[in-house]
């Protein structure tokens, strides 16, 4: 009998723990691909650190491909934009938004527009001389790079913006966005202010070809969302505990790649105003 007790020891020993199962993540791709797998392969392993359970990054190739991956659990937390959060979060009954940058909740779009164009910056409405130009939105789902420019385009002309420009496009990303508009492919363009003033900061941007000649009011926008299903998979206060890393985020070379000063708490209730200008616009079922 002791051969066999010894026996069974040896096995319980030998036999691996049952592994930890692995939280995957996705962002919105509001930027190239190379500064996406940088930025958030740095994020993954700052959460594996944190919560002891096996960390991925899932990059995706558009923003409703973000909700997609999200609503089938090929992803359990994501950084959305505003639009895409409220998106997600009606996909999925019970998710909720855990965390925003300090900066999110009054964020802005900046529109900007090709020299040649001589349209002249406004403190005041939307110049009334973008009439008429080429615009190029961002990616059609993006929060401040179509959404919101719409709706203030809407608010400025009482139209839409086919018949406000003689030509509307859709760049994909908000760094393409302003490479269109730098270039003189399109002569206005709507993007994210924080994308614009990185690529100032970094020398990326000529700022004797394009220029900002307009800054929108300010409005909630990007956000941490997790299902309302991980305290199951991962066990009870999971949820709370992926909220708490994010907030304790102190690392100034992660938040400096959002770029954010801090993650702080965040709400569903927090995007409401997204939602009712989501549906005023059709952009929302």
């Amino acid at each position: 009998m002791r051969w066999i007790t010894g026996l069974l020891t040896a096995l319980i020993m030998a036999t691996p723990a049952m592994a930890a199962p692995t939280l995957y993540f996705t962002a919105i791709p509001d930027q190239d691909e190379t500064s996406l797998e940088e930025r958030f392969s740095k994020v993954a392993n700052y959460l594996e650190s944190e919560l002891d359970v096996p960390v991925q990054f899932v990059p995706v190739k558009s923003y409703a491909a973000s909700v997609t991956t999200f609503r089938n659990n090929q992803v359990q937390l994501a950084w959305f934009g505003g639009l895409s959060g409220v998106r997600a979060r009606e996909a999925v009954p019970g998710s909720k938004a855990i965390a925003q940058g300090a900066e999110d909740q009054e964020f802005r779009s900046y529109f900007i527009a090709h020299e040649s164009t001589g349209i002249e910056p406004s403190d005041g409405k939307l110049p009334e001389a973008v009439k008429g130009k080429t615009l190029t939105f961002g990616s059609r789902g993006s929060t401040s790079g179509r959404l919101m420019p719409e709706h203030y385009i809407r608010e400025r002309f009482n139209q839409a913006p086919g018949e406000v420009f003689s030509r509307v496009g859709f760049s994909g990303n908000h760094t393409r966005t302003a490479r269109l508009v730098e270039s003189g492919s399109y002569q206005v363009g709507a993007l994210n202010y924080s994308v614009w003033e990185e690529m100032v900061e970094n020398g990326e941007i000529d700022t004797d070809d394009v220029q900002v000649i307009w800054k929108s009011p300010t409005y909630p926008d990007y956000q941490w969302t997790i299902r309302g299903d991980v305290d199951e998979r991962f066990g009870d206060g999971f949820s709370d505990r992926v909220q708490q890393a994010l907030l304790d985020m102190e690392d100034p070379e992660l938040l400096e790649s959002f770029p954010r000063s801090s993650f702080i708490p965040a709400s569903n209730d927090d995007y409401a105003t997204i939602k009712r200008v989501g549906r005023e616009t059709g952009l929302l079922d």
